[in-house]
């Protein structure tokens, strides 16, 4: 593929948009329909509501957890392989989780196959979004993310009609030929070479490693020969260490922070809304109204809050607009308990399920402004990777506290409070990074600093002072600028 210099920020960076809006919805919404098929598991198999319940767990564990993995393959092999395999692997899942025989069964058919194909497309191609986009990736990533927004509202009653037509078997059957629809989805994520991409390239792999006439001999050589060894060898450890250097950046490791209290407050609201809405009164119909809104207006904040930050003034405050959403979301759990009614809970679906769409978009944008677009692919497998275990212990966790106390308060301020920090952790390090630096060009202004730029993005300030009546020069690097690079 040709190098450009920078994301074209549109072409062909579209049918990118619509191939990621295509992969959350046959992942994200197809994840979320699957709670529609408990009664169905729960009535044939014979089983309580917390052994059956382990099957959404385990789908959004394992595509969390081995996200990282798509990621790998993503970059050693490509996005379209691994989306691909991914889809393969996913439909294979459902299929085979349609003849299944007992819970056990579903747990590995239904949970880690078709969890792990999930992992394999979700990260990459949410990576490829913003490898094609700059000036407007917050509005291609909202757009992008809607997907699961969509995919929820309109594959959920399909899926219903499907379990009536055919029985849960069968809707299970159409499920995995619909999924075999991110196949489709791999061969648009089309790859594109960015010369940010080469800036990280070793020395030894730019330039001749040999000379020329050994290279030639190289070639008549086998490929067992102990030089070509310890080259391969080099240039893979070499590799492997440049696409997850961003774990010692200070900033993404706040970030990973973050991001786990982040995943432990939003994960059991949409378990325990329904069941809260009945227990204070409200009818099924009326409970169920309230999740098909958080659905649809989770759409509307996936597409307006990224279509807002891509405003030259917000563009540069994405970050903070993203810490506004989630601390956004912890509020609306800690008034949750006192909203008693129909009418009070139904703005809650509304202000929550826009912040959540909100937060969900910005999570790609934050990401690549800590660590760059040429690592943004293995950064969001990590990230996340890191909602698995929160995703998997907070619904049991929020579930033990309402049977030991008796109420959903403790579940929701736990909640709350969770996604508060996550906020106000990562407000406190953007602040003192900015003190830090203010601090930093204040020092260096008063003593006639001159700033360069060098070519790894650090910039490294020359200083001349008078010291003993001479002078001194020496250099100060901004540390902070190369690590967010």
């Amino acid at each position: 593929s040709p190098r450009h210099a920078g994301p074209p920020d549109g072409g062909w960076g579209w049918m990118i948009v619509a191939g990621c809006f295509l992969v959350t919805i046959c992942t994200r919404a197809v994840t979320r329909c699957i709670s529609i098929f408990f009664v169905e598991f729960q009535a044939y198999f014979g089983q309580d509501y917390a052994r059956t319940a382990w099957i959404h767990s385990i789908v959004d564990c394992a595509t969390m957890l081995c996200a990282p993995l798509g990621s790998l393959i993503s970059n050693h092999v490509s996005c379209q392989v691994g989306i691909m395999l991914g889809g393969l692997l996913a439909s294979t899942g459902l299929i085979l989780s349609s003849f299944a025989t007992s819970l056990e069964h579903l747990y590995l058919s239904l949970g880690v196959l078709t969890g792990l194909g999930f992992a394999l497309c979700y990260s990459p191609a949410i990576a490829m979004v913003g490898k094609y986009f700059n000036e407007r990736k917050a509005l291609a990533y909202g757009i992008a993310m809607s997907g699961s927004g969509i995919g929820t509202f309109i594959l959920a009653p399909v899926v219903q009609l499907l379990i009536e037509q055919f029985s849960w078997r069968g809707a299970l059957l159409i499920l995995g030929g619909f999924v075999l629809n991110l196949c489709v989805c791999g061969a648009l994520m089309r790859p594109i070479a960015l010369k940010e991409d080469h800036k990280t390239a070793p020395e030894f792999l730019e330039q001749d490693y040999v000379p020329e006439a050994q290279k030639r001999d190289l070639k008549r050589m086998s490929i067992c020969s102990p030089l070509i060894k310890v080259w391969s060898h080099e240039c893979l450890c070499y590799c492997s260490w440049k696409e997850y250097d961003f774990l010692l950046m200070p900033g993404f490791m706040v970030l990973a922070v973050s991001v786990l209290f982040m995943a432990y407050g939003c994960s059991p609201l949409f378990v325990y809304l329904v069941p809260y809405a009945l227990s204070v009164g409200v009818s099924h119909h009326q409970a169920a109204f309230l999740m098909s809104i958080l659905g649809v207006i989770d759409i509307i904040g996936n597409i307006t809050f990224g279509w807002l930050t891509d405003r030259r003034c917000l563009k540069k405050h994405r970050h903070f607009c993203y810490l506004f959403a989630v601390g956004m979301d912890g509020l609306c759990c800690l008034f949750l308990p006192v909203l008693r009614n129909f009418p009070l809970l139904v703005p809650f679906s509304f202000t929550f399920g826009y912040f959540d769409g909100a937060y969900v978009t910005l999570i790609p944008v934050v990401t690549a402004d800590v660590v760059g677009t040429s690592s943004l692919s293995s950064a969001l497998g990590v990230v996340y990777f890191l909602h698995a275990i929160p995703y998997l212990v907070s619904p049991p966790v929020a579930g033990w506290l309402v049977d030991t106390t008796g109420s959903y308060t403790a579940s929701f301020l736990l909640c709350g409070f969770s996604m508060i920090f996550s906020s106000t952790l990562l407000c406190f390090a953007r602040l003192a990074k900015k003190i830090k630096r203010t601090h930093l060009q204040s020092l260096t202004n008063d003593t006639g600093t001159k700033q360069h730029v060098w070519a790894n993005g650090a910039i490294a300030y020359s200083v001349t002072a008078e010291l003993d009546q001479k002078d001194v020069e020496f250099l100060a690097v901004d540390t902070n600028s190369y690590s967010n690079r």
